[in-house]
């Protein structure tokens, strides 16, 4: 079989089950497997593949038809120009996210001390650090396994020299995560942390439970229900996270959130009621209510 034949039999099977995007999943599933980029990937579409990587392909269709998320197939996924380790004990990062790091990366300064809660895979907190200068960061969540999953993403961006400074320094620099500056710890919230820090950031489980059965397949059947389940009203992390916040942040500390595009009002409200002040919602790309943040 070649890449191209490859190619057209996987995007017909996922057509058939009515997989959405199905030729960008099949792309994504063949450069993973062949180890090249699109361009290689359609200029030598009469490669063959052999058996082995046939049978592979074969198998990693098979979970797609099942409605398995690509992700969890490959086990990595790109999050703001980087690329980290996912499997089921975590959720796939999203590109609306990345609106969350970006705003805190606005407000960011060198040296600052932050605390990613509800850290999952750690993307959120590694990505901080690794665009920013001399700051540490301690990631906290409740999931051993997810851990595990952030503590390998950490190790590797720990050993990676290929981010060229030359935007920063002038130089010819490489930039890479300094591992006496990251810190996982396994707590219920905050009840292991201790210290004070500059900055807070979370995407904590906000979707409301009785919605949980009404999601697509591939979010309510892998991903981690405990990343997602956000109790009757969704705001139930949002209330834990904002009451403790103040206990744990500098004089000026800043506090920030991914929301869901409809808790904007409750969660500000819950925020201006702790003493937040300045409290500011973003949006992103489509116009949706995305992140909310504000300063004790």
């Amino acid at each position: 079989m070649t890449r191209r034949e490859a190619y057209e039999y996987g995007v017909e099977q996922l057509e058939a089950e009515g997989i959405e995007n199905a030729d960008c999943d099949i792309r994504i599933l063949l450069e993973d497997l062949c180890g090249v980029d699109r361009e290689e990937l359609f200029i030598q579409g009469d490669k063959v593949i052999s058996r082995r990587e046939t049978e592979i392909f074969m198998n990693a269709v098979n979970k797609r038809m099942g409605h398995y998320p690509v992700q969890y197939i490959t086990g990595k996924q790109e999050f703001m120009g980087l690329t980290f380790t996912v499997n089921q004990n975590v959720l796939i990062p999203r590109m609306d996210t990345e609106i969350l790091v970006e705003e805190v990366m606005r407000q960011l300064n060198d040296g600052s001390r932050i605390l990613d809660m509800c850290t999952g895979s750690g993307c959120i907190l590694l990505s901080l650090l690794y665009y920013s200068n001399d700051c540490e960061g301690v990631g906290v969540d409740i999931s051993e396994e997810a851990l595990d999953v952030a503590k390998d993403n950490a190790g590797r961006l720990i050993l990676d020299d290929t981010f060229d400074l030359l935007f920063k320094t002038g130089g010819m620099g490489k930039k890479h995560l300094d591992e006496d500056k990251i810190e996982f710890i396994q707590s219920n919230l905050f009840n292991d942390v201790r210290g004070r820090f500059d900055i807070i950031v979370s995407n904590p489980p906000y979707i409301r439970s009785d919605v949980i059965p009404t999601l697509m397949e591939e979010v309510r059947d892998y991903e981690p229900i405990l990343a997602l389940d956000g109790k009757e009203d969704g705001l139930y992390f949002y209330r834990k996270i904002i009451e403790k916040s103040p206990d744990y942040l500098n004089p000026g500390g800043l506090l920030f959130f991914e929301i869901g595009y409809d808790q904007a009002h409750d969660v500000v409200a819950l925020m201006e009621k702790a003493g937040f002040k300045d409290v500011t919602v973003v949006q992103d790309y489509a116009h949706l209510d995305r992140v909310v943040w504000g300063r004790i």
